[in-house]
């Protein structure tokens, strides 16, 4: 019997994006369903008084849910399950869903579900172009641009999604064609009690796939399934035997065991970090049957050029390189960036600060060592980052990025890298690590 049938009483708890794309659907099957949210005036509530009548909308706590009769609810991203009410009512045997949850009830094609601390958005992005190359139509979305349900009007042959955390917090099984962790590094730890319980929720994208790809050098990401379940692996090392990896070579040439693919000297993008995003998209690629050497993949390597916010080329102004990574919001993000654009000399101008996630800063010791020049820090959170480096040399404390940008304008010099990578969450100065990033974007632009 489907999960979604009538005897539910649900309430969408949480509105925006995620909570508006459930209301939508919930309505578009005509259910009956509360909504409640703890903001007076969430985002979407204009758009969901045209979906539910209006004494079905609750706004400014979430304790109105005690009091109404759900078994179910549809719990957006962003609300944590700790919240005391949500506990409560689990307790009491309320089921608590995701969007994702609901997509994987009614999907129709083979899905590929991607997730990790970091690059997960890049890898979606690059599997799906690639699959459009190829000749393949493909829906992608989830926690990258359209929400997983509004995708469901689509006929694809795959569906892409980007999920996080979050999202798989409330997915039971996504019985997913292909199946990839990325990458598994401290985020969130505002939310999660450990690095582990952040681990464990990550691995439940591995729950019935069909095949998994994982990462040969994060442990974190090793799937444990059932004997005989293909599995990919992707390495920044030489590759095994059927893994994807990076013999050196004037360069570096992706592999494929000992087949060599694509030369580094081919593809747009520089830096191991995007090299390893190339293998993990091929190690998923593969285990959909999609042939790797043809004109239409060779053609996408020499011409993508990567996503906004994320190790973005701004500008070059007095040799000085800008680069934009305001989308590393944590540590894992902002080490990546630093192998993947760290010299032998040092040219570095590496800017942190936000607000950190409960985060621990000190594994950016030895990549800053290493690679470093100057760092500046900002935020909410720059005690905290200041109290992990403190052995850092040459870090200087700012109240804000206008701040930063006139320190990092005075001590850079030719053939060095200015590098907005802040390892920490926009929300103590921005609304999102976009509006931050088309800040930094501005203020290089205005030099």
């Amino acid at each position: 019997m489907s999960l979604i049938g009538s005897d539910k009483i649900r309430a969408v708890v949480g509105l925006g994006i995620t909570g508006l794309s459930c209301a939508k659907f919930l309505a578009a099957k005509e259910l009956d369903f509360y909504v409640v949210d703890s903001r007076e005036a969430p985002p979407g509530l204009d758009e969901v008084k045209a979906l539910v009548p209006e004494d079905r909308i609750f706004t400014g706590s979430l304790d109105k849910l005690l009091e109404l009769p759900v078994t179910e609810l549809f719990v957006s991203p962003g609300v944590a399950l700790a919240e005391p009410v949500l506990q409560t009512l689990a307790e009491q045997g309320v089921q608590m869903r995701g969007d994702i949850d609901l997509f994987c009830e009614h999907v129709n094609a083979p899905l590929v579900a991607i997730t990790g601390s970091n690059a997960k958005s890049t890898v979606t992005t690059m599997v799906a172009d690639m699959l459009l190359a190829s000749g393949k139509n493909v829906a992608v979305g989830g926690n990258l641009g359209q929400p997983a349900l509004d995708l469901l009007t689509h006929t694809p042959d795959y569906y892409v999604l980007e999920l996080s955390s979050f999202q798989l917090e409330t997915t039971r099984v996504l019985n997913a064609k292909v199946a990839c962790i990325l990458n598994v590094s401290e985020d969130h730890m505002d939310r999660y009690d450990s690095l582990y319980d952040y681990q464990r929720v990550k691995q439940k994208v591995y729950r019935n796939c069909e095949s998994a790809v994982c990462n040969k050098q994060d442990i974190l990401t090793a799937p444990l399934l059932p004997a005989g379940t293909p599995v990919g692996v992707f390495t920044t090392g030489l590759a095994d035997l059927n893994e994807f990896g990076l013999i050196e070579d004037e360069g570096f040439w992706l592999c494929h065991g000992v087949k060599r693919l694509y030369h580094s000297s081919d593809i747009r993008l520089k830096g191991k970090h995007n090299y390893a995003n190339f293998l993990a998209s091929f190690a998923m690629l593969h285990l959909l049957g999609v042939e790797l050497k043809s004109d239409a993949i060779a053609e996408y390597l020499k011409t993508f050029s990567g996503l906004a916010h994320r190790c973005e080329f701004i500008a070059e102004h007095q040799g000085v390189t800008y680069i934009n990574d305001s989308k590393g919001t944590n540590v894992g993000a902002t080490l990546a960036a630093l192998e993947g654009l760290g010299s032998k000399h040092r040219n570095i101008h590496l800017i942190l600060g936000g607000k950190g996630k409960g985060a621990d800063f000190s594994p950016l010791l030895s990549s800053i060592q290493q690679y470093v020049k100057s760092v500046s820090v900002f935020g909410e959170d720059a005690k905290i980052i200041i109290g992990a480096l403190g052995a850092v040399d040459n870090l200087s404390h700012y109240q804000d990025l206008d701040e930063v940008m006139v320190g990092c304008v005075e001590q850079a010099v030719a053939d060095d890298i200015v590098l907005f990578s802040p390892a920490c969450a926009s929300f103590d100065q921005f609304a999102s690590y976009v509006a931050r990033g088309e800040y930094f974007t501005s203020l290089v632009r205005a030099l």
